[in-house]
Parts: C-alpha cells; structure tokens; sequence
C-alpha cells in the first residue's frame, strides 16, 4: 500500500489548485489536483504534507487540519493507496514554478468547473463539514465504480 497525503491551500475565497500537465506517464494527466505526495520512510502525514506542500508550491503550511482518510484499492491498477486528506488557510512564502504542474488560485465558485477525477467532485465537499471522515473510493480504469464513507 502506498500512503500519500493531499492539502487544499486556501485563501479567502480561493483554493490553489495544480493543474497536472508536466510530468510524463502521470496518471492524473490534465487532471487538477490539490498538492501532495507519498511518505517517504520515518515521516509523519504532517510532516509529509508539509514537505510536499513546499516542494511543489514554494509555501511552508502550519498547522494543516486533517479532515479524513481515503483508501483507493488498486486505484493505478496495481497499488492501494491511502491518502490523509487536509486543508491549510495558514501558510506564508511565493508560490514557484512547480515541477508537476501549473499552479493557480481558483475561485472556490470555480473549482467544479475544473477537470477533476470524479471522486475528488465527492470528498472535496466533505472538507468544508465539521465531521472526519474515513472513505473508500472504487476507480476502475480511470473510471469511478463505487464509494463509501462513514463520518466521525
């Protein structure tokens, strides 16, 4: 099982959005994603979606909020995944030219208008309650099948 994290930055009435268009054989293509990456060994989520929230975007988060956890069986055909799901509206620095994708702020109006796997149009909805949540969600080639969730 690989274990990921995933942080939506926000800022007022925007969330900073990766348009993913850069990297070659990337499953999530043309898709926009929030920021965020796999654990590497003998970190924490926190630590990890700190890092990876730097490394692609140029900002430092403090005190990101984990609002649930999402398991995607076989979800690039061969690998679970787990991914810790968080926010952040506390952050400072410049944004960079990120390696993955092109960055931008999106009006929080807009962000169902974008290219979005069709699980993300679920979960994202579930950041703005005051439940956690722990969900799985079922993609069959790219395709969403099937998901559950319980809150908490």
């Amino acid at each position: 099982m690989k274990i990921s994290t995933l942080c939506y930055i926000r800022n007022r009435h925007q969330t900073l959005m990766l348009h993913r268009i850069k990297k070659k054989n990337d499953i999530h293509q043309d898709k926009w994603n929030g920021l965020g990456g796999k654990l590497i060994t003998g970190e924490s989520p926190e630590e990890c979606v700190k890092r990876e929230v730097l490394e692609e975007s140029g900002l430092i988060v403090k005190g990101p909020k984990l609002h649930g956890i999402i398991t995607f069986p076989k979800f690039d055909g061969f690998d679970d995944w787990l991914v810790f799901v968080y926010s952040s509206d506390n952050f400072e620095g410049e944004l960079i030219d990120s390696d993955e994708g092109r960055l931008e702020w999106i009006d929080d109006s807009k962000l169902f208008d974008l290219n979005l796997w069709e699980g993300d149009r679920i979960f994202m909805k579930w950041i703005n309650q005051d439940k956690f949540f722990s969900a799985k969600f079922i993609y069959k080639r790219k395709i969403l099948r099937d998901h559950k969730v319980v809150f908490y």
